[in-house]
């Protein structure tokens, strides 16, 4: 596919098919994310690819997390509505990649900056192949439990990305118009 038409054509999938994606698939967009470009050449991206159980865990502690707050618990964390249908989506779509980065405050703007450069490519690629992809940032209200559970606090969880068959075909959502953003200066 033209890459313009890829960016045109490229949604926020919240709804997949049960069909399963093969590792070679998943190597080849993850690729595509290693090539991104990134602050000072950090390449501070580190992926861990769960299916299955251990998916569904990190769901669950999302929705956990979520359940067992009261309302004004979760406005004090500043959590969002957004948590639940995403635990959601993250069960239904056959592969979640968790996106870690080392821990060092000095590069928190650089090395998330290069991460979303990193996750643009992978869902670009992912759209270019059929595949639907979700950008998950709520993943980071269970990040440390997260960390713990796969063994890498020495890491930080920045963000996530679903990704499988879409069984959804949503429009484009509304974007703001390139004069009421653009400003020329000579």
């Amino acid at each position: 596919m033209e890459l313009k038409k890829v960016i045109e054509n490229r949604r926020s999938i919240r709804a997949f098919k049960k069909t399963n994606v093969s590792n070679e698939i998943i190597e080849d967009i993850l690729n595509c994310g290693r090539l991104a470009p990134s602050a000072k050449n950090r390449q501070p991206w580190y992926f861990v690819i769960v299916k299955d159980e251990i998916k569904d865990k990190i769901a669950d502690l999302m929705l956990n997390d979520t359940i067992n707050n009261t309302k004004e618990e979760r406005k004090k964390l500043k959590c969002p509505s957004s948590v639940t249908p995403t635990a959601k989506v993250i069960k239904e779509a056959p592969i979640l990649v968790l996106i870690f980065r080392d821990k060092d405050d000095n590069w928190n703007i650089g090395d998330s900056l290069s991460i979303g450069a990193c996750v643009e490519n992978i869902c670009l690629r992912a759209t270019d192949l059929g595949l639907g992809s979700l950008w998950i940032r709520d993943i980071v209200y269970v990040a440390d439990e997260v960390a713990k559970m796969l063994n890498h606090e020495d890491l930080d969880l920045n963000c996530a990305v679903s990704i499988g068959y879409p069984n959804q075909s949503p429009k484009a959502r509304p974007r703001k118009e390139l004069k009421d953003i653009i400003e020329w200066i000579s």
